[in-house]
């Protein structure tokens, strides 16, 4: 018998006014958009669902991307430069960075070498390998310091995997979540799609971004579909990230 919730919607027809909190549209400073051409690509592609509203959040990864509000900075004026130069005056770009917490982390952020998105909220992230040893005294730190931290992808550490009790106590400790959009499918494999849909339907979800590197990524989010059942949990979340970013 068919089942309403078997009902597949497209995600993007739900996108439109969202603001994309998390992604590496900046060019030429991690391992996103390598070129301001390449990041107009991606801006025009995102302007076709109607999201034109970025905080960019490069990497600060140590020994990877020793990115700083200068870097960061530099680039997202090189980005406007080109939005104005291509008559893309109505797209709106801000610039935050997603931080790796790593053994530098905690020296960038007693010298306030980070930065955070509209003022309070910082996004962070760990190895995907293994847990970063520091995390929980980093998290004490950054909410010591007044700043809320967010807790990039959840989903997709492997270590994290079956120990619901576990993102649990990470909220609890004051982290927040950030949900990967393309999580939802199977772009990061059916495990993270499985681990993505439980933090939502338990309320561990609090915002959402797209987190697109490349074209071929947000090729993938045009055509990802979700059934009507994780299209109700995710409503609240784009809103609700659209209302605090906005």
């Amino acid at each position: 018998m068919f089942s309403f919730f078997t009902k597949k919607h497209f995600l993007i027809d739900h996108l439109e006014g969202f603001i994309d909190i998390h992604n590496h549209i900046l060019p030429g400073i991690d391992d996103g958009a390598k070129t301001v051409d390449e990041s107009i690509e991606l801006i025009k592609g995102f302007a076709e669902f109607g999201v034109t509203d970025f905080i960019c959040t490069p990497h600060i990864m140590e020994n990877y991307y020793p990115n700083n509000p200068t870097t960061i900075n530099k680039s997202l004026s090189l980005l406007k430069n080109g939005l104005k130069m291509n008559n893309l005056d109505y797209i709106n770009v801000n610039a935050a960075a997603e931080h790796m917490i790593d053994s530098g982390f905690e020296k960038l952020l007693d010298e306030k070498n980070i930065l955070p998105l509209s003022k309070s909220y910082l996004l962070i992230e760990m190895s995907y390998l293994q847990p970063s040893l520091n995390f929980d005294i980093a998290v004490t730190k950054i909410t010591n310091k007044g700043l809320f931290p967010i807790f990039a992808h959840p989903e997709r550490y492997a270590y994290l995997h079956n120990r619901l009790g576990e993102y649990k106590s990470l909220k609890k400790k004051g982290l927040l979540f950030q949900l990967n959009l393309l999580s939802l499918g199977d772009y990061y494999g059916t495990e993270v799609q499985k681990v993505a849909k439980t933090l939502l339907k338990n309320n561990l979800i609090d915002f959402a971004a797209s987190d697109v590197h490349k074209v071929s990524q947000l090729e993938s989010l045009k055509k990802l579909r979700i059934d009507t059942k994780t299209l109700h949990y995710l409503k609240p979340i784009l809103q609700k990230t659209t209302y605090n970013f906005k």
